[in-house]
């Protein structure tokens, strides 16, 4: 993996599927001083309270075989929205030129669905991603994982 540097101005995201920190740096890489811009916590209710139906069930018509459908994890969907919601607020602080650069830092899957919602313009001010979960450390702890990834060249 290639380094990550997170100049001055550089807004640093840190996700996952319920939470999700908007940061910029008023350090320079070699020093970050990480600030909040926006927090956000979107409660999800669990998968059992979000869908209210049993599994569906699929009959074959030889031989009376049946088999069940697998039950939808609405929890995972609602991940899945969240990290869209990410993406978006990304991509409009990218078109609005209120965003120069951002490092973004979630779970393998939260960054991948990240990442397939960016825009074209998002994407070019992208300069790295961490496959981490990082949402619930202080600041100061994402500020020595960063600067960690940083100093590995």
């Amino acid at each position: 993996m290639s380094h990550i540097v997170v100049h001055n101005g550089a807004w640093v995201v840190v996700g996952d599927g319920r939470r999700v920190l908007f940061l910029a740096n008023h350090g320079d890489p070699d020093l970050l001083d990480l600030r909040v811009l926006q927090a956000e916590v979107e409660v999800i209710p669990a998968s059992r309270d979000l869908g209210s139906d049993a599994p569906g069930r699929l009959f074959s018509s030889r031989g009376g075989v049946r088999s069940a459908i697998e039950p939808t994890d609405w929890h995972e969907i609602e991940k899945e929205n969240f990290a869209r919601h990410i993406a978006q607020h990304i991509n409009s602080a990218a078109e609005s030129g209120e965003m120069k650069e951002v490092v973004i830092i979630a779970p393998p899957r939260v960054l991948g669905e990240i990442r397939k919602e960016l825009s074209a313009k998002a994407q070019g001010k992208v300069k790295g991603e961490l496959d981490r979960d990082l949402t619930h450390h202080p600041v100061p702890e994402i500020e020595k994982a960063l600067s960690r990834e940083y100093s590995r060249t």
